[in-house]
């Protein structure tokens, strides 16, 4: 019968099978950051003796690949092995996050909050919800990728969806959508720093405002979770369909209702916390607080306050679930928050695993210098094409995404692009705030898509939970709808939004007028 023949698949879904069997054929994520290493020593020795006419706009003078091969760099690797993994920092965010969720989790906090919430939350506003959810989290930093992120998979699970689509949907919104916010955070005025130091270059007198972004980034969060509700319900989750879920017994998220006793000790650790955020607020409100950077800025990210973000999710979690598992008898002695800890910390024993050489592989990236000198090269190489302001401006929004598949950090790459960038369009009459828009769009939308982002491990390890299988290329297939969407769509966006010339942000322009 018809019924029972095989559903013919589309191209994209064929495409994107064909990119989750041949990525997954890809070595373990532990190996092929190992592999790329070891690929990095050889490069930067074959290239150390080549003089490049490029100047880094850092030091000003020309840059030199570091051959990592030399007898002074092998030392020096030997020597901080140690420090490098302890100090990678995704590392201690990702632990001591961990430590004080884990505790909340296996009280049953956590499970008792998302029974709650998916009550009260209709299933078709899920995906929305969660997204919108994701992108807000950049205002506390990283936490997104330790909490919000594994989050989406348990919220989906328990509502009887695909959990490898709620950790997808999670992960478009924290990291794809990175720059989508409309609560402003650190980042803003991070960019903004690199921004205006690259245009005084032109014109030493500007000045720029912090939040000259703002505006844009506001109205792109109701974009990413349009694009991000799409794309989660009808590519990526009907894709899931087919792929079984194994999880174990004691960590199935249940949508049975709360016991009496559990609804006491639900809303009794809801009180506690909302206590604790409340004393946060009282100790951060004061113009001369602690929490706030030498400026009074709490936003900064030099403020304590921003630099507290990790180790208060710890609290802000650890204290609420232990008053649940406490009152609802999950905890009958203190062993057991220990032990709660314990299994929190078993369960990222793959990813310590991963993130030692991922450390190392990130260490040499940014030692040898050829993460500069791709970054430079292809900055130049765009200005020397001379295009029109249009096509400049998503020439830059290219190149940005491009160079973001081998250097994550946002600051770390702006730092590099913002002298070469910013001068350039100012010279074409293009605002320094338009051209930070741009970079911010491109800075985004390939987060997601690449092995080499600190985090992605992480992911990785989170679908593990649900589907033992996962591979770097079930993640990449899953994500890439929403990398190659956002990027055309937020393109497009930025562009029409300069077209009709609603403000960037506060105190922003579209145009450069030299004084």
């Amino acid at each position: 019968m018809e019924e029972n023949q095989p559903v013919k698949k589309g191209f994209i879904n064929k495409a994107l099978d064909f990119i989750e069997k041949k990525g997954n054929k890809l070595p373990d994520p532990a190996i092929l950051f190992f592999s790329l290493m070891i690929g990095i020593w050889i490069i930067s020795a074959l290239l150390s003796n080549v003089a490049f006419d490029v100047i880094d706009p850092r030091s000003q003078a020309p840059i030199q690949v570091i051959n990592l091969l030399s007898g002074t760099s092998l030392a020096a690797f030997l020597s901080n092995m140690v420090t490098t993994f302890t100090g990678f920092a995704p590392l201690g965010i990702v632990l001591v996050a961990m430590l004080g969720v884990g505790v909340a989790e296996h009280a049953g906090f956590i499970n008792a909050g998302l029974k709650s919430m998916l009550s009260v939350t209709p299933k078709a506003l899920l995906t929305p919800m969660l997204i919108l959810v994701a992108i807000v989290s950049h205002t506390a930093t990283d936490a997104g990728y330790v909490l919000v992120i594994p989050l989406g998979g348990v919220i989906f699970y328990a509502a009887g969806r695909h959990p490898l689509s709620g950790i997808a949907a999670a992960f478009a919104g924290v990291s794809g959508g990175f720059s989508a916010n409309f609560v402003p955070s650190g980042i803003d005025p991070l960019l903004q720093g690199f921004t205006q130091s690259a245009a005084q270059i032109i014109n030493p007198a500007i000045e720029l405002n912090p939040l000259n972004n703002w505006f844009f980034t506001s109205a792109s969060t109701l974009l990413i979770v349009a694009i991000g509700w799409y794309i989660t319900d009808k590519i990526v989750e009907p894709r899931l369909k087919s792929v079984a879920v194994e999880v174990n017994a004691d960590e199935q998220p249940t949508m049975d209702r709360l016991l009496p006793k559990e609804k006491k000790a639900f809303w009794a650790a809801c009180l506690v916390m909302v206590i604790c955020l409340l004393a946060l607020f009282l100790w951060a409100a004061p113009a001369d607080s602690a929490l706030r950077a030498e400026s009074g800025d709490l936003a900064a990210l030099s403020a304590p306050l921003m630099r507290s973000i990790v180790p208060l999710i710890f609290i802000i979690f650890l204290i609420p679930g232990v008053v649940y598992g406490l009152m609802s008898g999950t905890f009958k002695k203190s062993k057991d928050i220990i032990d709660s800890m314990t299994k929190s910390m078993s369960g990222m024993s793959y990813y310590i695993v991963m993130a030692f050489f991922c450390a190392l592989f990130i260490d040499a990236f940014t030692k040898s210098n050829l993460g500069a000198l791709l970054a430079i090269k292809g900055a130049s190489g765009l200005k020397a094409l001379a295009l029109a302001p249009e096509i400049t401006i998503v020439g830059i929004i290219l190149l940005t995404a491009f160079v973001n598949l081998f250097i994550g950090s946002a600051s770390a790459k702006w730092a590099l692009l913002a002298p070469i960038m910013v001068p350039m369009l100012m010279q074409l009459g293009i605002s320094p705030d338009l051209t930070q828009a741009s970079y911010r769009v491109g800075d985004s939308v390939s987060n997601i898509v690449t092995p080499l982002m600190p985090y992605f491990p992480l992911v990785v390890v989170y679908c593990q939970k649900y589907v033992k299988s996962t591979g770097i290329g079930t993640l990449v297939s899953m994500m890439i709808p929403y990398s190659i969407a956002f990027m055309v769509l937020w393109t497009i966006f930025l562009l029409i939004y300069w077209a009709l010339g609603i403000p960037l942000g506060l105190q922003s322009s579209y145009e450069y007028i030299a004084p």
